[in-house]
């Protein structure tokens, strides 16, 4: 999603509104859980001021997530508001923290920053909701059971049940 710097100086202050669908699926490859993107549509309104240029713009998609239990494919559907401000300024040098991003030469290149956004939207983990899904979750394995939140009964270490007995022979004394 490319837009000329020219174009952008005469739509001015009122502004120039855009609206694409934009592959994204390079960040397939990338190391992370997205197993699989669609292309995402991209729309919103560029402003300029001076030499600077602000995209108001959303990103509305779906991407293709392994669950964090049984690590089947759970569609995980996203809504993106972003905002990204960029210098056209010759004089210009991005800082470290800064937010504003330098433009080279004479066409400004959206598709990093929608794939940035994107990015920073995968969830750290996703449970699928599908019924066959949980039925084929596995529930228990050699050393390990999976427990849900309910009420589990207070077992008392049988190297203390010395202690316990003696605990409890002093709350009854007590409520006495």
């Amino acid at each position: 999603m490319k837009f000329p710097l020219q174009k952008l100086k005469m739509a001015g202050v009122e502004g120039y509104s855009f609206e694409d669908h934009v592959d994204i699926s390079e960040i397939e490859e990338m190391n992370n859980d997205i197993r699989k993107i669609d292309p995402v549509l991209v729309k919103g309104q560029a402003t300029t001021q001076g030499n600077e240029v602000t995209f108001h713009f959303t990103i509305d998609g779906e991407m293709i997530l392994p669950c964090a239990r049984t690590l089947a494919d759970v569609p995980y559907p996203f809504h993106i508001d972003a905002l990204e401000v960029f210098s056209a300024s010759p004089y210009y040098q991005e800082e470290d923290d800064s937010e504003i991003h330098p433009v080279d030469g004479e066409m400004l290149d959206l598709k990093p920053y929608i794939k940035e956004n994107v990015l920073l939207e995968v969830p750290f983990r996703v449970f699928s909701d599908d019924p066959k899904v949980q039925e084929n979750a596995l529930t228990e394995g050699e050393g390990w059971e999976l427990q849900t939140e309910g009420k589990s009964e207070e077992k008392v270490d049988p190297r203390l049940e010395k202690l316990q007995s003696l605990l409890n022979k002093n709350d009854q004394e007590e409520n006495r």
